[in-house]
Order: structure tokens, then sequence, then C-alpha cells
């Protein structure tokens, strides 16, 4: 019985405090602009392709431009009324002119064609035809084809709406016939307001830490911080929630783990990492969850004295990020703690030239001779590699082996080459260009050990020694930061301070 109510209370929120308006619509400024004045001018795109991460705003976006359209008492605008028949048909999602398609469950070319057909009928009550299809990036490549046809020449009275959080599957044909927008996570100031605002509207109490947690496992998302929220006060309802009772709440790893774990990772060996993995999946904490609560820990662990250091911690977030994101579809979660334990103790072993130093052996003196004495000397002929059968063209057409031959290597070096591709080849050294605000990625190719090594896959690969060389290609875009600089400025809450 409780689940059953704590389950209602949830769709209840969500459904209550959902945006009714564009002023209602927290975060996406740029996004809201753009379509509110596309409304105002009645200059509306025939397809839109909404992109970026779940609870975002991209069917609430969808279903205000429905409104806009479909305004009995304010015609096309960008401030539907909310109050006629169509305004709360569309709210309530049972509008015979806003058609919401779940592409997920209806995939196939035999859907795509039953669309088609119907969309040559007009609208009921409004102006406009809206089809919402959420999720479109899980349709079958024939359905694709035959949704292509109709967006290229769809009905003056029909606009679709595609959303997706997974852009990259979308085919480049039906990109370029819609106009796209790409959806942001939400900032923490957006969600804390948001909540706060619902809290005070259902007599609920929280402090301020119990807010900010609560966004941090939403990771920006509006629907998945109603979500976490409810779940937190249907614990403790009436009571005030403070930031224990969250944790508690949520699950939240205690500290102590934590720091077991960094013990490990700074004195421990591989073997007790695994160990450590396997005995926090014994235990059903989900490894996912510990990973992220770990990075949060070691940014945390920055501000006490017995720090490890920023270089070392940006290192070990970096590792679990990665992670995380490579193996984000692995089903066994306990990979992604054996893989990372395996990465972080390659970070931790000895330089490759300190092991080079460790291995030499000691050579004997030689003792020059007088110059009388010297033998001939022979010029030294450089060994002439043969590239007769290696072009630029045949180092392309081979470079997603080699980048996936890299992986062995370690996965934080094959990250360091993602944007790089090669430029060109001079006699037997590989240009390889990289973006021109990625000069932590080049800095980190040209240490001399990942230099050996990305030089000995490429030997693998194409059967000839070659050596590299980096430069960095194109302007940086003006008044655009560094990404890798700006996301380490907003997990620290840092600022640049400019030298004079």
């Amino acid at each position: 019985m409780t689940n059953w109510v704590s389950l209602r209370v949830n769709i209840t929120l969500y459904r209550k405090y959902r945006p009714q308006n564009f002023e209602e619509i927290a975060g996406q400024e740029h996004i809201v602009k753009a379509i509110r004045n596309s409304l105002r001018e009645n200059k509306l795109s025939h397809a839109y392709l909404f992109t970026g991460p779940r609870g975002v705003g991209k069917t609430t976006i969808a279903r205000l431009i429905a409104k806009g359209v479909n305004c009995l008492k304010n015609g096309i605008s960008d401030n539907p009324c909310g109050e006629c028949d169509n305004c709360r048909e569309i709210a309530s999602g049972i509008s015979m002119d806003m058609i919401e398609i779940d592409a997920a469950s209806n995939r196939g070319i035999d859907e795509i064609r039953e669309l088609k057909e119907k969309i040559n009928y007009q609208p009921v009550n409004g102006n406009k035809k809206i089809y919402i299809i959420d999720e479109v990036h899980m349709l079958t490549k024939e359905a694709f084809n035959a949704l292509l046809k109709t967006l290229e020449e769809p009905p003056s009275h029909v606009i679709f709406i595609l959303a997706t959080t997974e852009v990259d599957k979308i085919p480049d044909t039906v990109i370029s016939r819609c106009q796209r927008y790409d959806f942001l996570p939400l900032n923490m100031k957006d969600i804390v307001e948001m909540l706060k605002m619902v809290g005070e509207k259902e007599n609920i109490t929280m402090d301020q830490e119990s807010f900010e947690l609560i966004y941090r496992k939403s990771e920006g998302s509006a629907r998945d911080s109603f979500s976490i929220f409810e779940q937190v006060i249907s614990n403790f309802s009436g009571e005030e929630v403070t930031i224990e009772k969250t944790q508690m709440a949520l699950g939240v790893i205690p500290e102590k783990l934590l720091n077991d774990f960094l013990v490990i990772v700074m004195e421990g060996s591989k073997e007790s990492g695994i160990n450590f993995v396997d005995k926090l999946w014994e235990e059903g904490v989900l490894i996912e969850n510990f990973l992220k609560d770990f990075s949060y820990f070691l940014k945390e662990n920055l501000k006490k004295e017995n720090s490890i250091g920023i270089d070392r911690t940006l290192s070990l977030i970096s590792i679990i990020y990665f992670v995380l994101n490579e193996f984000r579809y692995e089903e066994d979660k306990r990979l992604l703690g054996y893989v990372m334990v395996n990465e972080i103790f390659k970070m931790n072993n000895p330089s490759f030239e300190e092991k080079r130093v460790v291995e030499t052996k000691s050579e004997p003196v030689v003792v020059a001779k007088p110059a009388s004495d010297l033998e001939e000397v022979k010029p030294v002929i450089k060994e002439k590699v043969d590239l007769s059968d290696v072009n630029i063209g045949v180092i392309n057409s081979k470079w997603q082996d080699f980048k996936e031959e890299l992986k062995k290597e370690g996965i934080m070096l094959s990250a360091f080459l993602t944007d790089t591709n090669p430029v060109e080849l001079e006699e037997d050294t590989l240009i390889l260009g990289l973006p021109n605000w990625q000069s932590f990625h080049k800095e980190k190719i040209e240490n001399k050990e990942n230099k050996l090594k990305i030089e000995k896959v490429l030997n693998n690969i194409y059967g000839v020694k070659l050596k590299i060389e980096t430069r960095l290609l194109g302007e940086q875009p003006k008044n655009e930061s560094d990404e890798f600089i700006n996301k380490v400025i907003d997990f620290f809450d840092a600022e640049i301070i400019e030298k004079k």
C-alpha cells in the first residue's frame, strides 16, 4: 500500500508543477528565446530536432509549441492562454491535434507509413497538427528513410518535433531537414530554486545541503530531481528534512567507505582494489553510484590538509568519468570497477623513464684515444624507412583500427587522441592535428612514455616504423573556453585569474 501511495505522489507532483507557459521553463534560455520569437513572428519551421539529456524540457517545450500554434483565445502566440479547450487538452495530453509517439515502442516502417497516411488529415480544432516523436533515434533504418520523405515535403498544417537523447544515432539526412536545438543539463541554481518553490507550496521544509545533494544525484535533469525529491520527502512526511535524512533516504555512500577506497588507491595493491569492488557488489552497492560519490569525495578532499593534490585528484576524476561513459551500456557493472582499478594503478606505477633508469645496466667506461690513434670515422647512415606502401590515405583508412588497438595501452591515453586526426606524412613522421583548444591533450600525447606507446601501436597497425608530431589546428573560438577547463572550473567552483 505504501509503495502505491508513493508512486501516486510522484506522478501527481511531477505533473502538477510541469511548466504550463514559457515563463515557467527552468534554464534553456537560448532555446526559449528562439522559439518564442518564431511564434511571435509566425515563422515556425516545419520540423524541429530537440537533442539533449533526459528530463531537461524537450517534451515540455514541444507541448508549449503545440499550445502556441493552437490557442483558441490568443491565436498563434508565444503566450498561450492555458485556459481554452485546446490549451487544456494539450496540457492533459488528450488533444486530437497533438500526437505523441514513442519511437522505442513504434520504431518500424509500418508505424511510419501509418503516420504518413494520417498527416494529410486537417487539424480537428487548431491551426496545426503537432507530431512529437520521442526517442526518435530508436527508429529503424527503413523507418528513417520513410520519415525522410515526409520531412522533405510535409503538409503545411503539420509540424514535426523529433526528440532524442542520442543525436549521434540520427542520420545526417534527417538532421539536415530539421531546425536543431541542443538542450543542456540544468544548473544547480535553476533546480534548487524550482524545488524550493515546490517545497514552499507543499509545506515541505528542507535544508540547502539536501537540495544540493538532490541536484548532484539528478545530474541536471529536472524530471529526475522531482523524482529524487519525492523519494526523500516520502520517507519523512511532515518532518523537517536535513542532509542526514536525505543521505539516508538516497543511500549515499558512507564517507568511511570512500576514505577506505582512497587509502587503497594511494597505498594498496591492484588485488586489494579488485577485492574492494567485489565487496561492494556483494553488499548491494551500485558501482556507478559509488564511483560518482567517490569523485565528489575527491573534490571535497581537496579542501582538507591531507589532500592528495589537484593534479592527482583531476587524474582520478578523469579516469572515473571516462570509465563511466565508456562502459555505460555494460550489464555487469562490476567491470566498471575493475577497469577503473586497472587504470588507477597504471597511473600509480613509476613512469617509463624511472623504470628504464632502474633496469639499465651500467656500461663499461670507454677511455678516449688520442686524435692520432683514432680510426677513420665513418659517417652514420640513418636507416631509411620504406614507406612505398604507406601514404596519408592508407593512414586514414586504418585510423579507427589504430584507435581501437591503442585502448589496450590505456584508456586515458586513447582518450587524449579522441579528436586527433592524421594531417600529413613527412618522410617517416606522421603529423597529428588537434583542435586549437586541446593544448592539454597535445602535452599529454607528447609525453615521452606516451609517444613510445603510440609509435609502437602505429608500427603494429601499419607495418612501418613511424614517428609522431602534433600540431594544434584552427583558430580558437572567440568567447569560448576550453571545454575541459570549463568543467574543471565548474567542478571546483573556481575562477580564472589573469596575470597582469
